[in-house]
């Protein structure tokens, strides 16, 4: 009957046969097996309504559930610093790539100026509103929080500071107040203001009353221009994040709760444990229970001690308590869900688990390979988004300051904000076998000098530029040890080598 929808249930009232014929039909005409309302898929009906609707009741606690795993679970922390590991690692360096037809001839003065400038801003007490994290340190916990909560917000702040005004301010997105009302033809989201084209136009966030307590009943609204809201938007109507966790946390949970149960069995299989079987009931109630007049011996608080001799009472005996079953298949089991896991997640069983013990070269590669392809999708995520955009208003700020000077900055714009970033760089697990494919793809024209010093990261000209300098200065220092002025050329040589032949045939 539950497989019936309204109208069957109405003609089952008066004819449950011809009711239910007409439900097994439209099972039996059913084209898709995923659309069949059949016994297998009794119970799999979702919900049709819109997708931010349905999770703005289940947001909340998803990120709750997800910061407790963070807590608590080895499994998660895996995860997380394997992606602070490789995404971030020693960090993201900027190089700025102001050409020689804007700022002349002092181009790469400025842009090491520029440099410069920004390494000084990146330490905690310029960068950061609260002066505690640098920005290496700060995109570490925006890519940890962009993971388990499902986004953070950093906020554009500007303080009175001669030296570096502009400053970051991130914030969690706990602080968006869900409760507030609309008004005035406002339409606000989950605390997001909204035009009519679900673009964002300001946050509001609850405003702090007291430490770190916030009142729901005052907000602070910013403006979206002043607030870069990182988070992974999956479907056109979504406006808030939802934790990337989602999917792995009830494989989480369930490898943790095994974990547990494994602990507890070998805690107790380490363990002597006995129970007093009694053959009689204890106390005297009725006639010839207990004969004689010995005391009685007390078990309560009673332990095993190594030698010990004890005695029980009349008609008690010992049992030992072993668990039965082994935990044999402990290893497959936990193996399978960490690779679920991670798969969920996109990353390999040996990034999370750092069990390496089943891989050969091939198929570390090739785990090595698509793990990489995150990691750089993530590289560019925070490089586009974040730190992209903080750029550009710190070179700004430094302009308005007078700290850089830019002449007809707005005829120039794009030729004075042109810049790359350098993620940080990686290896092989043969450097052997890549140098040796390298040099043959570029021998072949198959690859580019380019592509191959950004997975190292690295910046290709810096590589020739310095490769140069090297082999200039081995050349003057094997000239000046062979008796040669570093001005000798091979003309001079060849001058020499006329005169000395004119010489000899004189």
């Amino acid at each position: 009957m539950n497989n019936l929808n309204w109208i069957d249930r109405s003609i089952a009232t008066i004819s449950p046969r011809w009711a239910y014929k007409r439900a097994a039909w439209r099972s039996g005409m059913s084209v898709f097996d995923s659309g069949s309302r059949g016994r297998l898929n009794h119970g799999w009906n979702p919900s049709g309504s819109p997708n931010e609707q349905q999770k703005r009741g289940e947001r909340a606690l998803i990120r709750a559930r997800a910061q407790d795993l963070e807590h608590n679970s080895d499994i998660v922390g895996g995860i997380l610093n394997a992606f602070e590991r490789n995404v971030i690692g020693t960090g993201i360096m900027l190089q700025a790539k102001i050409p020689h037809d804007v700022s002349g001839n002092a181009s790469g003065e400025l842009n090491q100026e520029i440099e410069r400038l920004w390494k000084e801003f990146c330490k905690p007490e310029n960068i950061d509103i609260t002066g505690t994290q640098s920005m290496e340190e700060m995109t570490e916990m925006l890519l940890r929080r962009y993971n388990v909560d499902g986004g953070i917000c950093a906020v554009k702040v500007y303080v009175n500071d001669s030296e570096f005004p502009f400053k970051i301010q991130l914030r969690s997105v706990d602080e968006l107040n869900t409760l507030l009302v609309p008004g005035e033809g406002k339409r606000i989201v989950e605390g997001i203001e909204l035009d009519d084209f679900n673009r964002p136009v300001a946050y509001h966030f609850k405003k702090a009353s007291d430490g770190y307590f916030h009142n729901p009943a005052e907000s602070v609204r910013i403006p979206a221009e002043d607030v870069i809201f990182l988070f992974d938007k999956k479907d056109p109507r979504q406006v808030r994040e939802i934790s990337r966790l989602a999917t792995a946390m009830n494989r989480i949970k369930d490898a943790n709760q095994y974990i547990e149960a494994i602990s507890i069995k070998e805690r107790v299989l380490a363990c002597m444990s006995v129970f007093i079987k009694k053959s009689t009931p204890t106390g005297s109630v009725g006639r010839g229970v207990r004969g004689g007049g010995g005391s009685e011996v007390d078990y309560s608080g009673l332990s095993l001690a190594p030698g010990m001799v004890g005695e029980l009472n009349p008609g008690d005996e010992v049992q030992t308590v072993i668990p039965t079953g082994q935990a044999s298949n402990t290893r497959d089991f936990l193996s399978t869900l960490v690779r679920m896991i991670a798969a969920g997640l996109g990353l390999s069983y040996e990034a999370v688990s750092r069990d390496l013990s089943q891989v050969n070269y091939s198929s570390a590669r090739q785990g090595l390979i698509e793990d990489r392809k995150l990691y750089k999708k993530m590289q560019n995520m925070i490089i586009n988004r974040f730190l992209r955009p903080i750029y550009l208003e710190f070179l700004e700020s430094m302009y308005l300051t007078g700290k850089i000077d830019l002449p007809l900055l707005a005829e120039n714009k794009k030729k004075y904000t042109a810049h790359v970033w350098v993620p940080p760089g990686s290896t092989w697990i043969d450097p052997l076998k890549e140098a040796k494919a390298n040099e043959t793809a570029l021998s072949s024209n198959q690859d580019t000098l380019a592509r191959i010093c950004a997975e190292r990261g690295e910046d290709w000209r810096d590589v020739v530029i310095q490769r140069a300098a090297e082999i200039n200065l081995i050349n003057e220092l094997i000239g000046e040890k062979s008796g040669k002025g570093a001005g000798h050329s091979e003309q001079d040589e060849s001058d020499d080598d006329a005169d000395e032949d004119a010489d000899d045939a004189a």
